[in-house]
C-alpha cells in the first residue's frame, strides 16, 4: 500500500487521476469546509471514506503532520523522457534534472516550484536518491500529481539524450563560472541540480553547456538546493515573460 497524506496532497491526487485510490481515511474528530471538499470528491469518484481516529492515521502516515486525511493509493506512476518532452507548456521547454538529491522534503519543494514555475517535468535518478512518497506529495502541495516524473537509470545519459533533442544544459553549481543570471534562457533548456552537499557530479558538471552559480553575499557558501532552483527557475519566468510582453 502507499500513502498520500495531507489537504492539498489528497485533493491534488484526486484531481490529476493519475493513481488509483483504494479509499480515504478521515480523522473522526475533524470537520472543517476545506476537508468537507476531499470527502465530497472523493465520493464523487466512487472512492470510499472511512472515518477513522486520528492515532490510526498517524500511523499510517508515519507523522502527525496528515491534517485529517490519509489516501490509499496505489504507487506514482514514473514517465520516461520522451513523456517529460513532450509534455512542452510554454514555447521554450524547461526540464529539472535532479543529480542524486536524497531529501524528500527538498524534492517537494522543488517539485511544487517547478509546477509553479511552468517546468514541463521533473528527471530522477532510479537510485540512490528521493523517489515520490507521502512526504514528498505532502511538502509539494500536490504538485508531484500533476508533473511528469520521469526515473532514469543514468543522469549523464540522460542528460546527453535531451542534448540530442536540442536542448541546452545549464548546470547550477556554487563553482560556476557565470552568474545564474547571465545566461539567456529564451532556449529550449534543462537545469541540472545536485545532491545535498555534494553538487552535481564530474561526469554530470562535463556535460553541462553552462555552469551557473548564484552570487553568495554572507558567510555561508551555498544555498540549499530547493531556494536555489527557485532562485533560477523564477529567472527563467521573468527572462521568458519580458520577452514575450515585447511581442
Amino acid at each position: 500500500m502507499h500513502f498520500i497524506y495531507g489537504i492539498n496532497a489528497v485533493a491534488e491526487a484526486l484531481k490529476a487521476r493519475g493513481r488509483s485510490f483504494e479509499w480515504v481515511g478521515v480523522a473522526k474528530d475533524r470537520h472543517d469546509l476545506r476537508l468537507q471538499r476531499v470527502i465530497d470528491e472523493s465520493r464523487r469518484n466512487g472512492i470510499a471514506v472511512r472515518f477513522v481516529p486520528r492515532a490510526e492515521l498517524d500511523r499510517m502516515a508515519g507523522n502527525n503532520a496528515h491534517q485529517g486525511v490519509v489516501a490509499v493509493t496505489s504507487a506514482k506512476q514514473y514517465s520516461d523522457l520522451d513523456d517529460v518532452l513532450a509534455a512542452k507548456r510554454g514555447q521554450y521547454s524547461l526540464v529539472i534534472v535532479l543529480d542524486g538529491l536524497e531529501d524528500p522534503h527538498n524534492l517537494g519543494a522543488i517539485l511544487r516550484t517547478a509546477d509553479a514555475a511552468g517546468a514541463d517535468g521533473v528527471v530522477i535518478p532510479e537510485r540512490r536518491a528521493a523517489g515520490v512518497t507521502g512526504t514528498v506529495a505532502k511538502v509539494s502541495a500536490g504538485a508531484s500529481e500533476h508533473l511528469p516524473i520521469a526515473k532514469v537509470t543514468n543522469i549523464a545519459r540522460a542528460l546527453q539524450d535531451l542534448k540530442s533533442k536540442n536542448l541546452w544544459i545549464v548546470g547550477l553549481d556554487e563553482h560556476g563560472t557565470q552568474t545564474y543570471d547571465s545566461v539567456d534562457y529564451k532556449m529550449d533548456c534543462a537545469i541540472a541540480l545536485g545532491a545535498e552537499g555534494k553538487g552535481l557530479h564530474d561526469l554530470v558538471r562535463k556535460r553541462c553547456d553552462f555552469v551557473v552559480s548564484i552570487p553568495m553575499l554572507g558567510k555561508v557558501p551555498s544555498l540549499n538546493v530547493s531556494v536555489a532552483a527557485g532562485v533560477v527557475l523564477y529567472e527563467i519566468v521573468r527572462q521568458r515573460k519580458a520577452a514575450s510582453n515585447l511581442k
